[in-house]
């Protein structure tokens, strides 16, 4: 099977998926976005525990995770090998490369901004290729479909739309 009958057959399964309501796209792109912040705060509760010495910082943690990993697992299976730490991490790191890109876009630096919201994408991008089972762990390649080659990118930018309620 070539990589274009391959990316066809991956698009065929994710629309029957859309069409027979066993995924919500949007839906699931609202709720990893709010995974991204929980991981967040998990991170800023960590680090202010650390720096005042407040313990209660870290009840907080600990009740912020737990929520979390409910969450998480509403989109991803545990008992899929390594995919669900992988996808917890790469909504980790799609969500701080973003911050940083913001960071950078507020002090002027654009161009330097336009590479970190791109490595954001390319990180929550391949998050929606392991949530999809559209890739396996053991490798990525862009695909073609039609006369356009697909790239893991497209995943975000041509399947899931926030937007589409």
């Amino acid at each position: 099977m070539n990589d274009k009958t391959k990316m066809e057959g991956i698009i065929k399964k994710v629309e029957e998926m859309r069409k027979s309501g066993t995924v919500d796209l949007s839906l699931d792109e609202d709720l990893s976005i709010a995974i991204m912040n929980l991981i967040s705060l998990e991170e800023h509760f960590f680090f202010t525990g650390e720096k005042t010495k407040d313990s209660s910082y870290f009840n907080m943690l600990a009740e912020v995770r737990e929520t979390r990993k409910e969450l998480l697992q509403k989109l991803m299976s545990k008992n899929d090998g390594e995919s669900w730490c992988i996808s917890k991490h790469l909504l980790a790191a799609s969500m701080r490369l973003m911050e940083v890109g913001t960071k950078l876009q507020g002090s002027g630096k654009k161009d330097e901004a336009k590479e970190f919201f791109d490595r954001s994408y390319r990180m929550y991008s391949l998050f929606w290729a392991l949530r999809l089972k559209i890739i396996d762990t053991a490798g990525l390649k862009e695909v073609a479909a039609g006369d356009k080659p697909w790239t893991v990118d497209d995943i975000v930018t041509k399947l899931v739309n926030c937007c589409d309620e």
